[in-house]
């Protein structure tokens, strides 16, 4: 199978590996966020390549464990990296991830995670995934894709010599690919809510794009509520406000009837390397201790509101640019 084949099929299912033919300023990662069913942990393992603009490549795992602000970076070598051109899954060394589940034999971690009942984001003709039509606009600097808002998990690992039971407990998955992570971004996701009955995952980011010459200022949050999936974007004509202080992040998106109103609470961070024309040479600090407050209103009347915990945040860059007037 050509690359041209194996890119061509990957554009319609964002999950799978689409570096086919790349040899420099390229990277891709994969993000696995899994949270024991006691809260007892909160990790994010991911799991990618990197080839930089001069042609050095290597393929990665690194980790951070949220409770502990702790985390690692494990080089291997580029021909280690073995994606399946036909389906989202791939090995790194002895380590295996994929939709389904996550196998790792690292000096610190060992074990085995299987993910249960996804939540996928919907892939359309003109809308292959969480990019919308923006997938098929080439030479972005990053493109963005969410292989799971939610799932179940069961499995066990044992990380620095204690175990840890992930029967019960809850996972995400996301990815990005391209040349470099944006000049600036806010993210945020959980799926630990305080309603147990209740199914709900949410997520947001915002970035600076380059475009043509200039840039604009891309944002895509969904949440996930009862088994509906509701998307504000920047394809989807939802409108956006942002604002921060030093310890919150405050958001507010707005489509048709439906308004969505986020304050999330900064936590302690750790230090993860981030691509910077397809080297891992930057760095970003990501908290997996912050909180997320939702309210979500649909014609005028609030129909869900609740605290997530165990939340992702990234604030990153000069975040200045990202903010609206209010």
């Amino acid at each position: 199978m050509s690359n041209l084949i194996k890119k061509w099929k990957a554009l319609w299912d964002p999950d799978r590996y689409h570096g086919w033919g790349k040899n420099s300023n390229y990277f891709e990662g994969w993000y696995f966020k899994i949270v024991t069913g006691d809260e007892s942990l909160a990790m994010a393992l991911i799991p990618g390549i990197s080839m930089d603009d001069e042609g050095r490549s290597h393929a990665f795992i690194q980790m951070i464990d949220g409770s502990r602000g702790e985390t690692f970076y494990d080089r291997f070598a580029p021909d280690e990296f073995t994606p399946n051109p036909d389906v989202f899954e791939l090995n790194i060394g002895d380590n295996y991830f994929s939709g389904e589940k996550l196998v790792v034999d690292l000096p610190c971690i060992q074990g085995e995670v299987e993910f249960k009942e996804a939540v996928k984001w919907p892939v359309k003709i003109l809308s292959p995934g969480v990019m919308g039509w923006y997938s098929f606009v080439p030479m972005m600097q990053c493109y963005h894709g969410v292989v799971s808002m939610h799932h179940r998990l069961d499995g066990y690992l044992e990380y620095n010599h204690k175990g840890f039971n992930f029967q019960n407990g809850l996972g995400y998955i996301e990815k990005d690919w391209g040349s470099s992570f944006p000049k600036c971004w806010i993210w945020m996701q959980s799926n630990h809510f305080d309603q147990l009955d209740r199914k709900v995952s949410f997520m947001a980011s915002l970035a600076h794009i380059p475009w043509l010459g200039r840039y604009f200022v891309g944002f895509l949050s969904a949440i996930y509520l009862d088994d509906e999936l509701i998307q504000f974007t920047t394809y989807n004509n939802a409108r956006m406000t942002s604002s921060l202080d030093e310890s919150h992040v405050y958001l507010t998106f707005r489509r048709r009837d439906y308004r969505l109103e986020i304050i999330a609470t900064k936590g302690s961070t750790g230090a993860l390397i981030s691509p910077i024309k397809g080297g891992m040479t930057g760095k970003v600090s990501e908290s997996l201790t912050a909180s997320i407050e939702v309210r979500l209103y649909r014609g005028g009347a609030l129909i869900y509101e609740g605290t997530g915990r165990n939340a992702g945040l990234e604030v990153a860059g000069d975040v200045e640019i990202l903010l609206t007037d209010q």
